[in-house]
């Protein structure tokens, strides 16, 4: 290989999967982790989380718990279920804010949490510490 290849394979972007339903934060995450030279996919549906994720194969997961039809809680069970899926990293995003709820996110497989209203730079941080925990 030459150095120019070698070189292209460390610049790969990293992949995050968003599941989350409200359609601007959808938007402001994506856009926020473009921004950062990640490939973004968007669900705003949580049944097609697991589906999306299989196909996607992300670097990472930011998973907003209260979705409709499925908890994000659920879903990260299921996630860390599955042999396929359990090595990725899950980011939580939620209004939940206490301590009890957060152990038991942290519990059921999130490797971070981040309550809302979002601290743009928090969220940044969080999903660059998970990056290159990999």
């Amino acid at each position: 290989m030459d150095e120019g290849m070698v070189e292209g394979l460390a610049e790969v972007a990293k992949r995050v999967l968003v599941v989350e339903d409200n359609e601007l934060n959808l938007k402001l995450f994506c856009d926020l982790l473009r921004a950062h030279d990640h490939a973004t996919e968007g669900v705003r549906d949580g049944r097609e989380a697991v589906a999306a994720a299989r196909a996607f194969m992300p670097d990472l997961i930011v998973m907003d718990i209260q979705l409709p039809h499925v908890s994000g809680y659920d879903l990260i069970v299921q996630l860390k279920a599955d042999a396929a899926l359990r090595a990725i990293p899950i980011m939580a995003v939620t209004a939940y804010a206490g301590r009890e709820d957060e152990e038991r996110i942290r519990a059921a497989g999130a490797d971070a949490y981040v309550s809302k209203p979002i601290s743009l730079m928090r969220f940044v941080d969080a999903v660059q510490a998970l990056l290159k925990a990999d």
